[in-house]
């Protein structure tokens, strides 16, 4: 049974504040009736929109009791806003090492939830696997559409069956630091006055022109899975 606390379910005449000690001593009501009936088998979920209210709640948690924590920030919002809320309150907890299971709460399609709740987990080394997109910010050495290639690559991305393994995929916006900062990548474009350098694992393996450097990216790839699957 999972007991959920947030903002709005506390008693208010017991609890007149939603202080994060408030929301700690009503979920430990909850858990006390149902130990009394000598059932444990019991997940507990604090959450509130206010971020450092809910990590604080889950702080305290954590130090009265063993029992799994399930946590989120409630009513984050639109994608964009609800994703840097829930980025920040999820990702300190789980820096902490507090939280078993994880909600991202977004007025969105619920895919886009699962999203960002596997790009938090991958932020912080606790989830591997799939793609990782690595871009680097736009600035005045950038030769060729930034932004624009880096859509495409991640719309084709998404498209594509997970690969056996963690893929890393680098879009570099100038020669002169693109080289370097790609090499962590398992395969990367950089571009440049009207040319595309095709990366693997650091080395350039092919120089095309701009208009081709997302099919030659994807061919490479197509390579990398190749090998991975055989």
């Amino acid at each position: 049974i999972r007991v959920g606390v947030n903002e709005g379910s506390i008693d208010r005449t017991r609890y007149p504040e939603a202080t994060p000690e408030a929301l700690v001593a009503s979920a430990m009501d909850h858990i006390r009736i149902l130990e009394e009936l000598d059932f444990r088998d019991v997940v507990v979920s604090l959450k509130a929109f206010d971020v450092p209210k809910t990590i604080r709640a889950y702080m305290l948690m954590a130090e009265q009791t063993d029992y799994p924590l399930h946590i989120g920030i409630t009513e984050a919002g639109l994608p964009w806003s609800g994703t840097i809320r829930s980025a920040v309150g999820l990702g300190a907890l789980l820096a902490m090492g507090i939280g078993d299971t994880l909600r991202v709460s977004l007025a969105a399609d619920p895919v886009e939830e699962v999203r960002v709740g596997i790009e938090i987990l991958k932020s912080l080394n606790l989830r591997s696997g799939g793609y990782t997109l690595i871009v680097c910010p736009s600035c005045g050495r950038c030769e060729i559409d930034l932004i624009g290639t880096a859509r495409r690559v991640d719309e084709a991305l998404r498209m594509r069956p997970l690969p056996p393994r963690e893929v890393k995929v680098a879009v570099m916006g100038c020669v002169v630091n693109g080289p370097g900062e790609s090499r962590e990548a398992d395969v990367g474009l950089t571009g440049g006055d009207g040319l595309g350098l095709i990366m693997r694992s650091g080395q350039v393996v092919r120089k095309v022109p701009e208009e081709r450097m997302v099919e030659a990216l994807l061919e490479e790839l197509d390579k990398i899975e190749a090998d991975l699957r055989s």
